[in-house]
This record gives C-alpha cells, structure tokens and sequence, in this order.
C-alpha cells in the first residue's frame, strides 16, 4: 500500500476520532438558564460530585444503611442515589443522543427554586418523620413499591429522551427547526409524552421510598399541575408544525399520567 493512501487512512482515523470525542458544549448565553459556567471543568466537577454521591449512597443502601446513625437509613440512601441519578443521566443522554442542545444546563441542576424547595419540603419531613415517629417509616412494601416505580420512570424518560435524538428538548420548542420532525414509533407509541410521564413517576417513587405522605401529595398535585400546562402550550406548537398529523396521533396515544388525556 503507498504511504499516501495509509497517510490518508490514518487522517481519517484522526478525524474520527475527534468527531467521536470532541466536546462541543453549546455557549449561547441565550439557552443558559443559571448561573453555572459553561465549561468542560465544570462539567468534570458536577460528574464528579454526582458520581460520589451517588456510589456513597449506592453502599448504604445495598447495607440497609447502618444503624449507628439514625438517619443513615436504606430508604434516604436510595432518595440520593435516584437523584444524583437523574441528573448525571439527563445530561449523559444529552451528550450521547442530543449533543447540538448539550451545555451545563443539560444537568438540569437549574431546575428552577420550586424544584429546589419541593426536594427539600420531602427531606425535611422523611428526617423530622424518622427522628419522632420512627414506625411510620417501616412498612417496607411501600419503599419497595417505591423503588420499582423510581427505576421505571427513571428508565421511562431516559428512553425517551435517547429514541427522540435531535428532536427532543428540555425547554418548549415554539420554532419549528429544520430537522424537527414528530416522533410516534418506539416508546412513543406507547406514551404520547413519555420524558413527561417518567419524571412524574420517578418523582412519585421517590416519595414512597420514603414513605412521605405529604410530599408525595404535594408532588402530585404540582407535578400534575405543571404538566398539564405544560402538554397544552407544547400540543399547541406541534400543531403548528405538524397539523393533521399530530392531531391524529394525540388522538390515539395518552400520556398515562392520570387526568391528562
């Protein structure tokens, strides 16, 4: 083989490579929804902060938590590991399936101060809860039905999230791109919002591994509030986009979270 056809085989491997390893962390001030910088360190920080968090807690549920300390418990450990979970994964799946729209936002941390307070409301109640009434946290079927419906949302909005591609975002797209076309094959045949039903149902779960009756009564209302709203404005453009075609499939697939047809 001459030397310029393997220069040219190994600069196409060089390309590849980079094309394959490169990153491309989306900068427009304009689709920044916090503060956090934009940054590959940043991103290596909060990997790594969720990581640990997520293999300390990991350890303390697969022990049952340790009964030296009394909040150390297998149900708070299993609230951490669904949380540190989610986010890493929201932006892993980004990255992997959707790297256009991937920029530190992709985490998701900047979920707004609600999504802060609610997280904190349920910590508060699962620690005051256990701290004064210890039995009310025991009944392990709950925490286990808990755990099954965590890891299905969790699985459900990720899957959604990697079959959509390009064609999904976390914010409400009302312009049509280009490439913007209606997905319904897949989980989407099955779920009409199916990133929308995961989160409602992780959420959910991680409630009843703690067994946390007001926040889980919290949680549904607001989540079923906000996802309401939310369907209709985005329903709204993909009719825009898509007309009929939308129409017809909004007809024959539901969302399956209760009370939003």
């Amino acid at each position: 083989m001459a030397s310029e056809d393997l220069d040219q085989i190994e600069e196409r491997l060089r390309q590849r490579i980079a094309a394959q390893n490169s990153l491309n962390l989306k900068s427009d001030a304009a689709d920044l929804r916090g503060s956090l910088p934009n940054t590959p360190l940043a991103v290596a920080i909060i990997a790594f902060a969720l990581g640990g968090l997520f293999g300390v807690s990991f350890l303390v549920f697969v022990f049952g938590g340790f009964e030296g300390y009394w909040w150390s418990t297998y149900q708070l450990a299993f609230f951490f590991c669904a949380w540190s979970f989610f986010h890493w994964a929201e932006f892993a799946v980004t990255a992997g399936w959707n790297l256009e729209k991937c920029n530190i936002d992709s985490f998701l941390l900047n979920n707004g101060n609600m999504y802060h307070i609610a997280h904190a409301t349920a910590l508060s109640e699962y620690l005051i809860t256990l701290h004064f009434m210890p039995g009310g946290k025991r009944i392990a079927y709950i925490s286990q039905i808990g755990v099954i419906i965590t890891l299905c949302g969790q699985a459900l909005r990720s899957l959604a999230m990697i079959h959509a591609s390009t064609n999904f975002s976390h914010a409400v797209a009302f312009e049509k791109r280009s490439n913007h076309k209606l997905v319904t094959d897949g989980i989407y045949a099955w779920f009409r919002h199916p990133s929308y039903a995961g989160f409602f149902y992780w959420a959910l779960g991680t409630q009843l591994v703690l067994q946390n009756p007001v926040s889980f009564s919290l949680y549904s209302f607001l989540l079923w509030r906000f996802f309401y709203y939310r369907t209709r404005a985005e329903e709204r453009a993909l009719i825009k986009f898509f007309g009929q075609d939308y129409v017809g499939y909004r007809r024959r697939v539901g969302t399956k979270i209760p009370f939003i047809p």
